[in-house]
């Protein structure tokens, strides 16, 4: 197809490079090349047995046409009894919105509010879908860096810097991906009483809430005062619950926006499938056993990679307090990050990302998932220590 039939936005769209470097390491495989997989963001768990058996029970009872497209109410409810339960008060059910996966809210929410002129704050490094849609809609993103001197945090007076009369929308992402980052009380209380003073709103991205090993549990801005109504969480079902492919995520907000979120999910998915929206339904108010076992063990598999990096001559690599990506400094091997990555999948099987897929201040780190099993994390870490010597 000829380029220029393309609508001019789609030169501004980006993408994730995860899914890039997930495809030439499978392109190794297929070569017979042995490949450690540390570079998708995704649990190695199964799906709960419970929550597996409740979608296939809906499956079997019909649930297998449209439903609202708001979401059925039934998972509103239940949301909003989760809301309640870890961030300490409860929205209505018109306030949730339930999407096909977690990613169509900030899409959503950034498309419905953000047009030319108007300025979006983001998280750099950062979730790449951030910058990706600002730039589609026309809006200017404004990187706030996020940097290892401050524990992978952010200075305040810094970001008070970054607000001008133009900030329509501020995302925040705690934990975070890549770096696993916790933003800490004190500082969300500190971006709240900026916010009171000015008109933009919050996106706050929740995703990783139940992955909190430090610092915990998850403070959301909205238990700041006069920020509910200011906020949108985005969260969902596939880092707690192993939940991925069911492509299941939801948003909380003002019901206003809410309902302008909505009529685009009308005019893109219609609607969220039934079967597992029901699945959703006992992930939340089933048992949590697998959750709190999940997060144990992705404790003690950060443990074994934050010190086995530390080990290697030439990495640092702090510890993080959520989610389950380390994002070690690798600047004294001499090498820029992307060329690093391609030297450690090219040249001794470690699949990761380079910290420039997350934005301009990732340079001089990777990210590395341990969202695989010990035997592997100490595999690759094998890997990487002959990919720094050699």
């Amino acid at each position: 197809m000829n380029e220029s039939m393309l609508a001019a936005r789609m030169g501004r769209l980006g993408t994730e490079s995860a899914f890039e470097v997930l495809a030439r390491a499978r392109a190794l495989e297929a070569q017979g090349r042995s490949v450690v997989h540390l570079e998708i963001g995704e649990p190695d768990f199964d799906t709960p047995p419970n929550v597996v058996e409740a979608g296939m029970k809906a499956l079997k009872d019909g649930w297998t046409h449209y439903g609202p497209a708001q979401g059925l109410p039934e998972l509103r409810s239940a949301i909003a009894d989760e809301i309640a339960r870890t961030r300490g008060w409860k929205p209505s059910i018109d306030e949730v919105l339930v999407c096909p996966g977690a990613k169509p809210i900030m899409f959503y929410m950034i498309l419905a509010m953000i047009g030319p002129g108007d300025e979006v704050i983001y998280p750099n490094p950062g979730f790449p879908i951030y910058e990706s849609m600002i730039n589609f809609c026309g809006g200017t993103a404004v990187p706030c860096p996020i940097l290892e001197e401050n524990d992978f945090s952010f200075d305040l007076e810094s970001f008070r810097r970054l607000v001008t009369p133009k900030t329509k929308l501020v995302i925040l992402n705690t934990p975070s991906n890549p770096t696993g980052g916790v933003l800490d009380r004190a500082l969300i209380e500190g971006i709240a009483e900026i916010a009171r003073n000015h008109t933009f709103m919050i996106l706050s991205d929740e995703i990783y809430g139940r992955l909190i090993y430090e610092g915990g549990p998850l403070f959301s801005i909205t238990q700041c005062e006069g920020m509910r109504e200011r906020t949108v969480i985005l969260d969902g079902f596939s880092k707690a619950y192993a939940m991925t492919g069911w492509r299941l995520g939801y948003g909380v907000g003002p019901k206003d926006l809410v309902a302008r979120m909505t009529k685009l999910q009308v005019n893109s998915a219609s609607c969220t499938a039934s079967f597992t929206q029901m699945a959703g339904i006992e992930a939340l108010r089933g048992p949590q056993d697998s959750v709190e076992a999940m997060a144990k063990t992705f404790r003690a598999r950060r443990d074994r990679i934050v010190a086995g990096l530390n080990a290697i001559p030439g990495i640092s690599c702090r510890s993080p307090k959520g989610a389950f990506y380390v994002f070690p400094n690798i600047t004294k091997t001499g090498k820029t990050s992307a060329d690093f990555g391609r030297h450690l999948l090219d040249n001794h099987g470690v699949a990761a990302l380079g910290g420039t897929a997350f934005g301009k201040y990732g340079e001089g780190h990777l990210r590395f998932s341990y969202a695989n099993s010990m035997e592997n994390i100490d595999e690759a870490l094998r890997r990487v220590a002959a990919a720094v010597a050699g």
